[in-house]
């Protein structure tokens, strides 16, 4: 649902603040991340330490998401609207079970490949089944969207190695700290010179503050503690909702118009998601 409605509010983002870039939004969004999470953890003494030989790990965690990651999905973003980039970041449950039976000989259940495809298929009837779908298909839009994707199974497959040795949090909140050191320098030399023209207003740090503290940081523990109770392709398989959640908050806010294919759609996507999930808890209890 967080990770929904995050592509509206970098959208806003754009629409609002003329001069902003995508580095400047992440860089930000990181900071002000850390910049709540790390010291709460310190005080509560729930940070911990990177053991010896995870360093690589961590770092390599970060270069992926939210460092490449983020880049890919936000210039794509830029380009295309929320819901679209949302509909192709869901593939990403597509991908993944091979990445991790290429990697960690993890066995794909048939039936969670039927939830995948289902998913897909009303992914499709959101997006092209009220005439409507090629809109927004930006080729330089989609590009930047489909590195995204193919990040996002490098991210699951390291993630996987990390999540049984820490805990959620504290994987999310050093992914945090060192994607933001990723990010400052690169925002300083390639987009210093556009931060004296930003309006700094209330809304534009609300909205940062929201995409740090719930997008960069809660949705990512959620998601941690996802893939180690029910493992990556089965965790996987719920990032199909979040172009649901992506129509539902554009409606509200008069991004989108309502047709008959994107509640059709919803409809297809949550019984893909519910069918591969069911039968997936029911093989591991």
């Amino acid at each position: 649902m967080v990770w929904g409605v995050s592509f509206i509010m970098t959208k806003e983002l754009f629409v609002t603040e003329e001069h902003i870039t995508v580095f400047i939004i992440l860089t930000f969004r990181l900071l002000l991340a850390s910049a709540v999470t790390i010291p709460v953890l310190l005080l509560t003494r729930k940070l911990e330490p990177i053991r010896r030989g995870d360093l690589g790990w961590f770092l390599l965690l970060a270069l992926c998401e939210p460092f490449i990651y983020c880049i890919c999905e936000t210039s794509g973003v830029q380009l295309v609207s929320g819901s679209m980039a949302s509909i192709v970041v869901a593939t990403i449950p597509l991908f993944v079970p091979f990445g991790m039976a290429a990697i960690y000989r993890e066995r794909i259940q048939p039936l969670t490949l039927v939830g995948i495809v289902l998913s897909l298929a009303g992914l499709g009837v959101m997006t092209f089944g009220g005439g409507e779908g090629n809109v927004d298909a930006n080729p330089a839009g989609l590009a930047w969207l489909f590195g995204a994707v193919a990040t996002a199974v490098v991210f699951t497959a390291v993630l996987v190695k990390l999540v049984g040795r820490y805990k959620p949090f504290t994987i999310t909140a050093w992914q945090n700290l060192f994607g933001f050191l990723y990010f400052l320098p690169v925002m300083l030399v390639v987009d210093g010179d556009k931060l004296p023209l930003l309006s700094y207003s209330p809304k534009m740090w609300l909205l940062i503050l929201v995409l740090g503290v719930f997008c960069s940081t809660l949705a990512y523990v959620f998601y941690n503690i996802g893939v180690e109770r029910l493992g990556a392709t089965a965790a996987c398989i719920f990032t199909n909702a979040i172009p649901v959640f992506s129509l539902i908050a554009a409606l509200l806010i008069g991004q989108e118009s309502l047709t008959w294919s994107k509640p059709a759609g919803i409809v297809i996507v949550l019984t893909g998601v519910v069918l591969a999930q069911v039968r997936q808890t029911s093989r591991t209890s």
